[in-house]
């Protein structure tokens, strides 16, 4: 009854507490008569004389809470269910996280026709506010491109026709009376530039709405080998070189025509800018990627690289070329969207030691 072991040893000091409060009769139970034992935590052995006897089997590796491995696979399994159920959670944020990321990238890329799904945008909660945000932005940003596009055309095809007026015009004035040479020849080279401009926006344009609707294969070698030749005459003119290294059949799957467009915008930018007696260089190989990679490098002023970007975009002009009226602003633009409807890419980098390198890439064809 005082809590000692009948052998004499000691209990372990964290069975003494169990003990005196789970085993020992407290001192209610002692006042109860002799013909009532309450129900103890631990087997009563009654001798002879009548005294009561604990008997405990306490193994010195066992806790009053169960044994070490017990408490670890509790520790487990309260550690599994708290993940189930942050996974879950998760899931119910990740899982629309996704499917608006997704329509964020397809935006991003240029389909303005992406939308948050509708099961996320009827939402009640900050997910579906964060949809039907992105839904506005989409159509909003969808509207002004549209309506861009819409201008550029417009404004296009109602610059032909006086174009066209001014052209005949001229020449039933060079009919009755002859304009000087120089008079003359700047007046066709402002007709044809206007001509040039105003073709450029239309190409654009139609580049920007409409797909590829003619796929050849065809040889990346053999065509800038034939534009390399056609451009000599232009280069020649400017004092610069053309110097072409490719590798042979760079196989690809797009238009000709188009392809064709692409690399002569970056040919003859380049061109334009190189200085007289300097070598423009057109290089292709396949890269380890396995595309064809062509680089057009020149030996010009170049570009800083915070622009190297910009100048894939419309219209823009720069301190260098603000003044020079030999382009319309749309060459490199129109480049640009060429390689991205062949599912290609194009990059601007400064050259070394000076000048500006343009690096086009195409996939190879299978």
């Amino acid at each position: 009854e005082y809590g000692k072991d009948v052998g004499g040893r000691e209990l372990p000091a964290i069975y003494k507490n169990f003990v005196a409060r789970f085993v020992l009769p407290s001192q209610s139970d002692r006042r109860e008569p002799d013909n009532y034992r309450p129900l103890r935590l631990a087997p009563q052995l009654i001798a002879p004389d009548g005294k009561a006897y604990a008997f405990l089997l306490v193994p010195a590796r066992v806790a009053p809470w169960g044994s070490f491995a017990s408490l670890g696979a509790l520790i487990a399994a309260a550690l599994v269910v708290i993940a189930v159920i942050a996974a879950l959670i998760a899931r119910a944020f990740s899982s629309p996280l996704g499917e608006l990321q997704v329509a964020v990238k397809e935006l991003a890329g240029g389909r303005t026709s992406a939308r948050a799904p509708d099961a996320l945008s009827e939402r009640r909660d900050e997910l579906g506010d964060l949809a039907r945000d992105f839904n506005a932005m989409a159509i909003r940003l969808e509207a002004v491109l549209n309506t861009r596009q819409q201008l550029m055309r417009d404004m296009s095809h109602e610059l032909r026709s006086p174009l066209a007026r001014l052209q005949a015009a001229l020449a039933l004035m060079e009919s009755k009376q002859a304009l000087p040479a120089a008079e003359h020849a700047r007046i066709v080279e402002e007709i044809g530039r206007m001509d040039r401009a105003i073709g450029d926006a239309l190409r654009l344009s139609k580049l920007e709405t409409a797909p590829i609707a003619n796929k050849h294969l065809l040889k990346i070698d053999r065509l800038l080998a034939e534009l390399v030749h056609d451009e000599q005459v232009e280069a020649e003119a400017r004092g610069v070189r053309l110097e072409l290294q490719t590798e042979t059949d760079l196989e690809t799957v797009g238009d000709p025509a188009l392809l064709r467009s692409g690399f002569e915008n970056v040919l003859r930018n380049a061109i334009r800018y190189a200085p007289g007696s300097s070598t423009v260089q057109v290089r292709t190989q396949h890269n380890a990627a396995g595309q064809i990679e062509v680089d057009i490098e020149d030996r010009g002023p170049g570009v800083a690289p915070p622009l190297l970007e910009r100048i894939f975009e419309p219209y823009t002009r720069f301190a260098a070329d603000a003044n020079d009226a030999r382009g319309s602003g749309l060459g490199l633009a129109i480049a640009r969207r060429v390689f991205e409807l062949h599912g290609g890419t194009i990059a601007a980098s400064p050259a070394q030691p000076c000048g500006l390198r343009v690096s086009m890439r195409l996939p190879a064809a299978c």
